[in-house]
């Protein structure tokens, strides 16, 4: 596997693990809870500001090889992944134009990428 190929991995892995935390966050903001503290120090909350940070320093490490510009472009593959996983664990229905928008997002990632 060439080098920049798995810099590149990496960034998509942690703009995946990104977007993972934002389903726990939205899951969690679901929940009643008693206090206000409780609300934002329980368990699934600091679990995802974790996830964040890791996220991060996935990124940091993946800018070390994979050129500034593709950046972005990699980036965008987020508003996919929170798509999907939104549809899997929310039950958030794909509408006909966020459809049409991930398709438009997923053809400038190939465009890009050749």
């Amino acid at each position: 596997m060439n080098e920049k190929l798995l810099f590149m991995f990496i960034f998509v892995f942690g703009v995946f693990i990104s977007s993972v935390s934002q389903i726990v966050l939205k899951k969690s903001a679901q929940k009643e809870y008693s206090s206000r503290i409780k609300e934002y120090l329980n368990p699934n909350v600091i679990c995802a500001y974790i996830v964040f940070f890791g996220a991060t320093l996935c990124s940091i490490l993946a800018y070390k090889k994979i050129p500034l510009s593709l950046g972005p472009i990699l980036e965008s593959s987020g508003y996919i992944f929170v798509a999907v996983l939104s549809y899997l664990f929310l039950k958030e229905k794909i509408s006909k134009k966020k459809f049409i928008g991930l398709a438009v997002i997923i053809i400038g990632i190939i465009i890009y990428s050749l």
